[in-house]
């Protein structure tokens, strides 16, 4: 038994979930791409080619020059990007975790609904853009917690979400965890540092915000059709006033504030037994009340949350304890604080929180392991 336990450790248990979840992305990535989707795989083809530079459109534009150099179709030349993103964005990850000693707490926070757990209870958070700022951000608490963050490479870095913010502009809204992983890492307020991180995100911002154009000037789908690409709905067909369409279904998004209540509860409790944890919660409030503008000019309120929380369990990573060759697995006792974990784990799995729209359901991972497969049974009996 001893041995067992030994074996069965929380980095153990990490691991296999950042597998699973790697290889699930990776599967509805390729199926959303080869249907065609036009929320995903339209969003990476949005393009310079229909009216001049706009935001997002640098992806498009790049992968018309894969495809002239190379003949691949469209949305192989985007797939195989994605799997480079994906699968650096996991190894990177997984690397933190092994020079860590996570515990029962921390994972709690990948099985979170809106964590790792997240992709799973929704598919349409998979092959997205903002996996190209987690990888960018892996990287970089990555480089931290090793202590080789050169000049050069946070230079590197910085030119990176750079470039991010001209294939999507989230990576603004983001930004602010880049500057609490270097106050954790330094201890120390480095204003000149920041500016830097500040600079090659908001500068793009303003060129985007007073030069960028329509994402479809009118020429766009006949473009990808020229191209081999035909898509009947998303992005390129997106005409809605959203701050109207939030109101007018403001019952299934009130639902929204729940969801973000018991993940507010769920960080909280992690954040109490952790070091230098009134900054961190003062840090991580700031965090969130600079993405509010997402959350006011788009309908993915469950998506905004999701990315919170990715960037949280990255981020908290930094902080956790190096492994040592002397670490003891220890026995698993059932005391106030591990039965409060494992109820908010129970709990994470029980609900869903739907990209857009229904803000909690109780279709969470559960439901969809031991009760989807049994009604699809008795449809076929």
């Amino acid at each position: 038994m001893k041995k067992i336990s030994q074996f069965f450790t929380v980095r153990l248990l990490i691991n296999l979930l950042i597998l699973a979840t790697a290889v699930f992305a990776l599967i509805f990535t390729f199926i959303h791409n080869q249907n065609s989707d036009g929320y995903i795989l339209g969003d990476w083809l949005i393009n310079y080619q229909d009216g001049g530079f706009k935001r997002r459109g640098l992806s498009g534009s790049f992968f018309f020059l894969v495809q002239d150099l190379t003949g691949l179709k469209l949305n192989l030349a985007v797939y195989f990007f994605q799997v480079i993103i994906i699968c650096g964005f996991f190894y990177t990850y997984f690397k933190i975790i092994q020079r860590k000693n996570p515990d029962l707490l921390y994972l709690s926070l990948l099985l979170s609904s809106i964590g790792f757990i997240g992709i799973f209870n929704c598919v349409d958070y998979v092959g997205k853009k903002e996996l190209i700022v987690f990888f960018i951000f892996a990287v970089f608490i990555n480089l931290l917690d090793q202590n080789k963050l050169s000049k050069a490479k946070e230079y590197l870095i910085c030119l990176a979400l750079l470039i991010a913010m001209f294939l999507h502009e989230i990576t603004l809204f983001f930004v602010p965890y880049f500057l609490i992983a270097l106050y954790m890492k330094t201890g120390r307020l480095e204003w000149q540092r920041y500016l830097k991180y500040i600079a090659v995100t908001f500068i793009p911002a303003v060129l985007i915000y007073f030069f960028g154009k329509e994402i479809n000037e009118g020429n766009s789908l006949e473009i990808l059709r020229d191209r081999g690409v035909i898509l009947t709905k998303g992005i390129f067909f997106w005409n809605i006033d959203e701050r109207k369409y939030i109101a007018d279904h403001f019952n299934e998004y009130r639902l929204y504030f729940l969801s973000f209540i018991i993940s507010v509860t769920q960080v909280a409790f992690y954040l109490k037994y952790q070091k230098k944890k009134k900054f961190l919660s003062i840090a991580l409030v700031s965090a969130f009340l600079f993405s509010l503008p997402l959350f006011y000019l788009a309908i993915d309120w469950g998506r905004w949350m999701y990315i919170h929380m990715i960037f949280l369990i990255i981020l908290f990573a930094l902080n956790l304890p190096k492994r040592s060759t002397n670490d003891v697995s220890k026995k698993f006792e059932l005391d106030l604080k591990n039965g409060i974990i494992l109820i908010f784990i129970l709990f994470s799995l029980c609900y869903r929180v739907e990209m857009s729209g229904r803000g909690f359901t109780w279709e969470g991972i559960i439901y969809r392991v031991f009760f989807v497969p049994l009604e699809l049974l008795n449809k076929m009996v």
